[in-house]
C-alpha cells in the first residue's frame, strides 16, 4: 500500500484536479493526520514504541541473518531445515514456484527495507552483493506478475533509495545507476510477454528464452489473472521514467486500457481471470481478493504517482461498484459480475485484508475500520488470519504463509487516525510471530492455523513488507532516516519517488474512460482522510465503529452475514428456501422449488443462491469423515516447541483431541518397520517410538511397540522425499479388526518430516516431542537461546475446541470405515504415490483440493450441531434453528401423510433450466484463488 496520501486531503477537490494539486498534497494527508486521537485507548509512550521498533528490528535480523547464513545465494530460506531453496532441487509445489528465478530472490526484495529499518550499511552490501552474485539470464520459466513486483520493484527500490543515500553523502558514494541498468535488463526480459493481439501479457516467460522457443517450455496458456496483467504499470512507468525508454510504460497502460474496456459494463465490476487473446472472461466471479486485489490498487496509485486523471475516473467507477455490491460490511464478499446481488461464495480469502489500507488512500474510513476491525477479531482467533474462512469465521484454508497485508491496513489506519489501538494491534503481531512462527533458522509458514505446525517456508515478502510495516507503525519521523511521505509504495512495498511524475513525461495520455455509470458525487469528495471532517469533536469515532464488531466472531451469528431482501421481510414474506432446510419429500419445498427462476428475478436469485448452497452442502457432507491435522512438536534444546510438525491423525489409539496430549523422548523401534515383537523393549519403554511404514498394518505397529511399552508411535513415511509441503494430509486407518485394545496415540509424518526428528536425534541425541491436536503454548518451556520477551509476552495459548463432525467419525469403528472408505490407505503395505497439489500464479497457498481421495487439513469441516442464528434488519440475532424447528412442526402436522423416510424423487426436471449456472457454481467450488 501507498505510504503517501491522495489528493484533496483539507477541501473537496474537483473530480479533475492538476497533478500540482496532487503533488502538493500527497505528501501532507497522511502526515497532517496523525496524531489526531488522543481517546479512545491509552496512548503508548515512546519508551514503549521504541521497544518494539527494536522488537522488529532483532526480528528482521533474525530472518535476514539466516537467510543469508543458511541460504544466500538461494531465492528463499526453508526455515525449518535450515537450507535455501532452489528451484529444482525441492519437490515442485506447483505455481507458488513461479515466483523463484534463480536470482536471490529474497536478497532484492529486502533492499529497500535495509534503509526503511536504518541499515544502510547493512544495504551497501547487499547492493554490492546483488551486482556480484545475481544472473537475470537462466533458463528458468518465471511469473510475469511476481518477477514484475519483487524483483523489478525491488531493483528499482533499491535504486530510490541508493540515489537518496548517495545525495546525503555518506553512503552509496561508488554507486552509479547499476540496480537501475538491471531493472532495465530485467524489462526487457519480460516485454516478450505482451506478445499478445490484446496487450495483455502472458503468465509466464522463460527469462532466457522468453515466449514459445521450443526451448522456453512456455506460451501456450490463454489465460491470465486480473491483478497479473493489471499490477504493472508502477514498476514499468517508473522504469521508463527513471531510464527514458518509453516502451515500459505504454505496454502497461496497453494492458491496463484493455482490462478496462473489457469490465461488465453494467456492474462496473471485472472477474478473476480472463483469456489473454480474446479478452472473454473466464472467471466471472469478482471480489477484492486473490486474483483482482492489486488491479484496483495500481489504478489509484498510478494516478498518485503519474497523475493522469483516467486512472482515477476509472478507479472511482469500480469503487462504487465495490461498495454496492462486494461491500457487506464488515465482509467483501464476491459475487457475479453479471448477476452482482448474487454472492459467487460464502468465504473470503486473506489477501484481502490489503483493502482498508487503500480505503485509507481513497479517504473512506468507516468501511476500513470496519473491515479491518472483523478481520482482527478473526486473528484473535486464529492467532493468524486463515488463507481463507467462512462468512461465519470458521477456516476455510488453514495456511498461513505470513502474509503482510493486515499489518499493512494497520499502518495505513493509524496514520490516518492516529488512535493507539492500532499501535496494540501491531503489538498483537509482533508477540503472535514471536510466539508461533519464530524458528531457530528465521520465521515459518503455519501449515494450519489450527493445530500451529509449520511449513518449511519464509517467502520472500515477509521481508519485503511485514517488517517494513511494522517498524513505520511505530517508529517517529526522526527514527527514519528519509522522509517516507516522498515516495509511494508499490504493492510488494517497494519504495517509488513522487518526483517521477514530472520526469520524462512522453507518454501520451489519451483518455479512454468513458460510458460512466451515474455515481453518486458525495463518495469522491475527499481521496484522503480529511480529520477535521472526519472527526470533527469526536475523538471516539473510530471506538464507535469498532465497539459492535468485538465479538463478531465468537458471539454473533454463526451462519455468517447474508444479504437480506429488506422489502420481502417488511412485507412478511418468509425467508427463502435454504438448502440445508430442503426436503424432497416436503411439497411445499418442491413448488418452491418449481417457482425458483420462473416467477421473477428475485426468485431467479433465490434458485441461484439455493444451487450454490446444495452444491457447497454436498462438498461438505463428503468430507464429515475427514479426521483433522494433529501436531507434533518438538520441545527439547535448541527448538523449545519452535517447531511443530503436520502429522496425520489415526482412526484407532488414543483421540488427542479428547485426552491431554502426550510428552515424551523419541526411540527408533528395533526392528524399524515395527511389524514383528520389538528386540529392543527397554530402549522404547515409556517413550515414543519412531517406526517406518510398510510391510504390515499400522494397527499391528502400533499393538507391538504398545507391548513394548511405549507411550505413544510416530510412523514415517517410507517413499523418500514425500512432505506435507506437497502431499495431502495421510491419515491411518486400522486392519478391519477390533483396534479397542490399542490405547496409545499414533501419528503419522511424511519422509521431510519424520527427517527433521531423525536429523534431530543425530545431532542431539536426546531428542523430546510433544504429541497433541494442536501446538501448546512454548512460553511454559525455560531456557530458550532467544530474547526475554519472547518468552515473558506470551500468555497462555488460548485453547479453544474444535467441535466438528471429523471428531466424531473418530467413535467410529474399523470395521465401518474399513471396508468402504476411499479417503484412507487400510493396508500399509501398499505403496502410497502422493499427489501434489495444485496452485496457481495469482493464488493463496496451494492449499485446497477437490480429490476426495485425500484429506486437506487446510479445510475444516463445518459443524451441523452448531446454533443456527441469523441477523434480523436491526441487527439483533434470532434463533434460526427455533424458527425452523417450529415450521417444520407445522409442515408435519399439516402433512400426516408424508413418509419422511421414503426415497428421495427425482427432481432432474425442475431443475433442467439451470444447468449453466449450477456448471459455474462447480467450477468456483473445485477453483483455488
Amino acid at each position: 500500500m501507498s505510504g503517501a496520501g491522495g489528493r484533496g486531503c483539507g477541501s473537496p477537490v474537483p473530480q479533475r484536479a492538476p497533478w500540482s494539486l496532487v503533488a502538493a498534497t500527497a505528501a501532507f494527508c497522511l502526515v497532517s493526520a496523525t496524531s489526531v486521537w488522543t481517546a479512545g485507548a491509552e496512548p503508548m509512550s515512546r519508551e514503549e514504541k521504541q521497544k518494539l521498533g527494536n522488537q522488529v528490528l532483532e526480528m528482521f535480523d533474525h530472518a535476514y541473518g539466516n537467510y543469508m547464513e543458511h541460504a544466500y545465494p538461494a531465492d528463499e530460506l526453508m526455515p525449518l531445515t535450515c537450507r535455501g531453496r532452489v528451484r529444482g532441487q525441492e519437490p515442485s509445489r506447483g505455481d507458488v514456484d513461479d515466483a523463484l528465478g534463480k536470482f536471490s530472490l529474497t536478497l532484492i526484495d529486502s533492499l529497500d527495507t535495509l534503509v526503511v529499518l536504518n541499515k544502510t550499511k547493512e544495504f551497501e552490501d547487499a547492493v554490492r552483493k546483488v551486482l556480484r552474485d545475481v544472473n537475470l539470464d537462466n533458463d528458468v520459466v518465471v511469473s510475469v506478475f511476481e518477477t514484475n513486483i519483487r524483483v523489478l520493484g525491488g531493483l528499482l527500490g533499491g535504486h530510490s533509495l541508493a540515489i537518496m543515500l548517495k545525495e546525503k553523502g555518506e553512503y552509496m558514494q561508488w554507486y552509479n545507476d547499476e540496480l537501475l541498468q538491471m531493472a532495465k535488463q530485467l524489462g526487457y526480459k519480460l516485454l516478450p510477454a505482451f506478445n499478445t493481439t490484446s496487450g495483455l501479457p502472458y503468465p509466464r516467460i522463460n527469462l532466457k528464452f522468453g515466449i514459445r522457443k521450443p526451448e522456453a517450455r512456455t506460451g501456450t496458456e490463454t489465460d491470465t489473472c486480473t491483478a497479473c496483467a493489471g499490477t504493472l504499470i508502477l514498476e514499468f512507468a517508473a522504469l521508463s521514467r527513471f531510464t527514458g525508454a518509453t516502451i515500459f510504460e505504454e505496454y502497461a497502460r496497453k494492458a491496463l486500457d484493455f482490462l478496462w474496456e473489457k469490465r461488465q459494463r453494467s456492474s462496473n465490476l471485472v472477474g478473476v481471470t480472463i483469456n489473454i487473446h480474446t479478452g472473454d472472461w473466464v472467471r466471472k466471479d469478482s471480489g477484492v481478493g486473490a486474483g483482482i486485489d492489486s488491479y484496483y490498487e495500481y489504478l489509484l496509485k498510478a494516478y498518485v504517482l503519474l497523475g493522469d486523471d483516467s486512472f482515477l475516473e476509472r478507479f472511482n467507477t469500480h469503487y462504487d461498484a465495490i461498495m454496492r455490491y462486494i461491500s457487506q460490511p464488515p465482509l467483501l464478499l464476491d459475487v457475479h459480475i453479471h448477476k452482482p446481488m448474487l454472492n459467487a461464495r460464502t468465504w473470503m480469502d486473506a489477501l484481502l485484508a490489503f483493502f482498508p489500507g487503500l480505503q485509507v488512500l481513497k479517504g473512506d474510513i468507516r468501511p476500513a475500520i470496519e473491515t479491518h476491525e472483523m478481520l482482527y477479531q478473526v486473528i484473535k482467533k486464529h492467532n493468524f488470519l486463515p488463507e481463507a474462512f467462512t462468512t461465519d469465521f470458521r477456516v476455510h484454508w488453514a495456511q498461513h504463509p505470513l502474509r503482510p497485508e493486515f499489518a499493512e491496513s494497520t499502518y495505513f489506519l493509524y496514520k490516518a487516525t492516529g488512535d493507539p489501538y492500532y499501535l496494540e494491534v501491531g503489538k498483537t503481531l509482533i508477540e503472535n510471530l514471536n510466539k508461533y512462527a519464530r524458528v531457530p533458522c528465521g520465521f515459518a509458514a503455519m501449515k494450519d492455523v489450527r493445530t500451529g505446525s509449520h511449513e518449511d517456508r519464509m517467502d520472500s515478502f515477509f521481508l519485503a513488507e511485514m517488517f517494513k510495516y511494522l517498524y513505520l507503525l511505530f517508529a517517529d519521523k526522526e527514527d527514519i532516516i528519509f522522509d517516507i511521505e516522498d515516495y509511494i509504495f508499490t504493492t510488494e512495498a517497494h519504495l517509488l519517488p513522487l518526483w517521477l511524475s514530472t520526469t520524462n513525461q512522453s507518454i501520451s495520455k489519451k483518455n479512454i474512460t468513458s460510458e460512466y455509470t451515474e455515481l453518486d458525487d458525495s463518495n469522491f469528495d475527499w481521496t484522503c482522510p480529511n480529520t477535521q471532517i472526519l472527526f470533527p469533536n469526536d475523538p471516539l469515532y473510530a471506538q464507535s465503529i469498532r465497539e459492535p464488531l468485538k465479538n463478531v466472531v465468537d458471539k454473533s451469528c454463526p451462519r455468517g452475514i447474508i444479504r437480506v431482501r429488506e422489502e420481502s421481510f417488511r412485507s412478511g414474506a418468509k425467508p427463502p428456501l435454504r438448502a440445508r432446510d430442503f426436503m424432497a419429500t416436503n411439497p411445499e419445498h418442491l413448488e418452491i422449488l418449481k417457482k425458483m427462476g420462473a416467477a421473477s428475478s428475485i426468485d431467479a436469485e433465490d434458485g441461484l443462491r439455493f444451487m450454490q448452497e446444495m452444491i457447497e452442502l454436498s462438498s461438505q457432507q463428503q468430507k464429515e469423515q475427514q479426521l483433522p491435522p494433529r501436531a507434533v512438536q518438538i520441545v527439547s534444546h535448541p527448538f523449545f516447541g519452535r517447531v511443530v510438525l503436520t502429522a496425520g491423525p489415526a482412526q484407532f489409539g488414543l483421540d488427542l483431541s479428547k485426552h491431554k496430549e502426550t510428552r515424551g523422548f523419541v526411540a527408533s523401534s528395533k526392528p524399524y518397520n515395527g511389524c514383528s515383537e520389538l528386540t529392543n523393549p527397554e530402549a522404547v519403554m515409556g517413550k515414543i517410538a519412531l517406526i517406518q511404514r510398510g510391510q504390515c498394518m499400522f494397527a499391528e505397529k502400533a499393538r507391538n511397540i504398545q507391548n513394548a511399552g511405549a507411550i505413544g508411535g510416530i510412523v514415517i513415511d517410507d517413499n523418500e522425499g514425500s512432505s506435507s509441503d506437497t502431499a495431502p494430509l495421510f491419515q491411518m486407518a486400522g486392519d478391519g479388526k477390533d483396534t479397542d485394545d490399542i490405547k496409545i496415540p499414533m501419528l503419522f509424518l511424511f519422509s521431510k518430516e519424520g527427517s527433521i526428528i531423525l536429523d534431530a536425534i543425530r545431532e542431539y541425541e536426546e531428542v523430546e516431542v510433544l504429541l497433541s491436536d494442536k501446538a501448546k503454548d512454548r512460553a511454559i518451556l525455560k531456557g530458550k537461546m532467544i530474547p526475554s520477551y519472547i518468552i515473558n509476552s506470551n500468555p497462555e495459548m488460548e485453547n479453544e475446541e474444535q467441535s466438528s463432525p471429523e471428531n466424531d467419525s473418530q467413535n467410529q469403528s474399523d470395521e465401518q470405515v474399513s471396508s468402504s472408505s476411499q479417503e484412507v490407505d487400510l493396508v500399509d503395505q501398499e505403496s502410497s504415490e502422493e499427489s501434489s497439489l495444485n496452485s496457481h500464479p495469482e493464488s493463496l497457498s496451494p492449499a485446497d483440493t477437490d480429490n476426495v481421495a485425500s484429506i486437506s487439513p487446510s479445510e475444516q469441516t463445518s459443524d451441523p450441531t452448531e446454533n443456527h442464528e441469523t441477523t434480523n434488519l436491526n441487527g439483533e440475532c434470532t434463533d434460526l434453528d427455533n424458527q425452523l424447528q417450529e415450521q417444520s412442526e407445522t409442515e408435519e402436522d399439516s402433512n400426516p401423510n408424508v413418509s419422511w423416510g421414503k426415497k428421495v424423487q427425482p427432481i432432474d426436471s425442475i431443475l433442467a433450466d439451470w444447468n449453466e449456472d449450477i456448471e459455474a457454481f462447480e467450477m468456483m467450488e473445485k477453483d483455488e484463488l
